[in-house]
């Protein structure tokens, strides 16, 4: 399997608590890659849950800030002798940037998220894990901090929707759509049969859906 994937950099996207980071341990080991993992370190998002004035501002930046350097350094090192396998995609910090910040606080935003997203390392594939509303709330209710276990159920809508319609249109790497919600990542046909329609995929985006489940609702727009 480690020689078959034709993908030497691979990231895995979805909202919280979707499974992505997971699925990056995973493909890790099955392929023989290196993972590399989101910070979740972030001394402004307690005031982000909070709602605190000019919470949001700050997290959104710092999470910007180290996704930047740890991006940029992929491509210092020579790291794509193996696979990288990452549980987030640079571009995704956008996404919460709009659902979250002012327009004042956006402009200051979109020029800095300028400046650094031409100095990054790019996948050439995106596996995004969508999971459905009612799927997510039982996943924070039953692994979700405090913090999130507090977060709004328009909240959670609007971010599905968000990630949904980004990946309607997203055309930067091959993308393979994952029906999530009825996946168990720890077993291993699961995981097996995964990777060879990874292995086999032919067309972009290719959408994943467990056998016996319905087609999720994602479609190009025209």
């Amino acid at each position: 399997m480690k020689e078959k994937i034709p993908f030497k950099h691979i990231a895995i996207e979805g909202v919280l608590r979707s499974g992505k980071t997971k699925l990056a341990k995973i493909f890790a080991e099955k392929l023989g890659g290196q993972a590399i993992f989101d910070r979740g370190d972030n001394p402004y998002i307690k005031d982000f849950y909070e709602e605190k004035e000019g919470g949001a501002f700050q997290a959104q930046l710092v999470y910007l800030v180290n996704r930047y350097h740890q991006q940029a350094g992929l491509l210092q090192q020579d790291l794509f002798a193996e696979k990288v396998i990452c549980d987030y995609l640079f571009e995704k910090d956008k996404i919460y940037a709009y659902q979250t910040l002012t327009d004042d606080e956006l402009i200051v935003y979109e020029k800095i998220y300028g400046i650094f997203g031409e100095r990054i390392a790019k996948p050439d594939l995106v596996v995004y894990l969508q999971i459905s509303l009612s799927n997510l709330k039982k996943k924070i209710a039953k692994y979700g901090s405090s913090m999130e276990q507090n977060i709004s159920e328009k909240y959670l809508e609007d971010i599905i929707g968000a990630f949904d319609y980004f990946f309607f249109n997203y055309h930067s790497a091959s993308l393979f759509v994952v029906k999530a919600d009825d996946i168990d990542f720890n077993r291993d046909e699961e995981i097996t049969d995964l990777l060879d329609k990874i292995e086999n995929m032919k067309t972009s985006p290719m959408y994943y859906v467990p056998l016996g489940h319905v087609q999720p609702h994602l479609k190009r727009e025209k």
